[in-house]
């Protein structure tokens, strides 16, 4: 049998016990007792974005903390994580700390790879373009790359109803996103094709079957009403003027398409932005397939890309007979039956 000198066994002891000591006991630097007194940089509570690269050790990474302010200590954090059984398991990646944090959330952080997203919150009735605009603010990719990326193809199965020629206007699912740093274009829309598939899910999909409504017309359709309706609860009123218009071969007369057509002129965005507010007779005789005043049945595509509120309102509309609508000053919209009363709602209310 082998014997451990004894001098061997008490020291390893003491080490432990010394380790346990610094964890538990030190202010401030590993558990929730007092902050540091001072930061060695920025200000306190501002965050601090760290990158930490493939195959780094512990001793890099925790002096690479101790250098940006984040912890008090590199030394204790080589010894909590070796504690812990981190040391060969850090991931790489761009994280973002809060002063004050301690060394232990610290840790568990870069264990668990909780990197810093990018958060990005597109809102119901953007325009392809609009998104990119966003994308780039948010630093997530450039606009142009954003616009390139959703002209390519993705293997979903509610995608193989769209043209081929056409891009991903109005599957660009409105929500709040979280995107890694140094994501490539195509995972960046991969990720958001992802979230249309759940949110616009399989049941739903055969609800609008059922109703002998495609997925490609709900999303032209939803589109429309997410760029009229400015009350949620007119959503599946103004659905259900359109569906009977269509049914009745009538022209839609939306505004909204209008507005689509002018913003696919560079000129008028510079002057008008993407949604010209008052159209003119001019504009509602603008020479494109999405004027719904010249061209009967719906637009080529959606317009912009709506919320789960409005596809369901196409999907399950308002048993009305209302054939028009005109809007009031504060959004609303007042509603008609008849030419008649829609000419006198038009003289009260102004618009068409």
């Amino acid at each position: 049998m082998r014997f451990v000198p004894l001098a061997g066994i008490m020291l390893a002891v003491v080490m432990v016990g010394v380790g346990i000591w610094q964890i538990t006991q030190t202010p401030g630097w590993v558990l929730n007792e007092e902050r540091p007194t001072v930061l060695p940089t920025s200000t306190a509570g501002e965050p601090v974005l760290i990158t930490i690269q493939e195959g780094q050790n512990a001793q890099e990474v925790g002096d690479k903390l101790e250098d940006a302010g984040v912890i008090s200590s590199g030394l204790l954090f080589r010894v909590l994580v070796a504690l812990e059984g981190y040391d060969q398991k850090l991931v790489a990646g761009d994280y973002e700390f809060e002063k004050g944090m301690t060394t232990l959330e610290v840790a568990e952080r870069i264990h668990r790879g909780q990197t810093a997203p990018l958060v990005v919150t597109i809102r119901e009735g953007l325009r392809a373009e609009e998104i990119a605009a966003l994308m780039e603010s948010k630093k997530v990719i450039p606009a142009a790359d954003f616009l390139q990326a959703i002209d390519q193809w993705y293997e979903f199965s509610f995608l193989y109803t769209k043209p081929y020629w056409a891009n991903l206007e109005g599957y660009l699912f409105p929500d709040t996103y979280f995107f890694r740093r140094n994501m490539t274009e195509e995972a960046v829309v991969q990720q958001i094709m992802e979230n249309f598939d759940q949110r616009f899910d399989a049941d739903l999909r055969q609800e609008a079957a059922d109703a002998g409504l495609s997925l490609r017309t709900v999303l032209i359709l939803a589109s429309i009403v997410e760029r009229e309706a400015q009350v949620p609860d007119e959503r599946p009123i103004i659905a259900g003027v359109f569906l009977t218009r269509l049914r009745r071969g009538m022209q839609l007369e939306a505004d909204p398409t209008v507005q689509y057509a002018l913003g696919n002129d560079p000129a008028s965005v510079a002057k008008y932005g993407y949604w010209k507010q008052e159209l003119t007779q001019a504009d509602l005789e603008v020479d494109s397939l999405y004027n719904t005043y010249r061209n009967a049945g719906l637009p080529p595509g959606p317009i912009c890309n709506p919320g789960l509120a409005s596809i369901q309102a196409v999907i399950r509309p308002a048993q009305t007979d209302y054939l028009y609508f005109v809007a009031r000053a504060d959004g609303s919209h007042v509603f008609a039956e008849t030419l008649e009363e829609h000419l006198s709602n038009i003289q009260q209310y102004g618009g068409r």
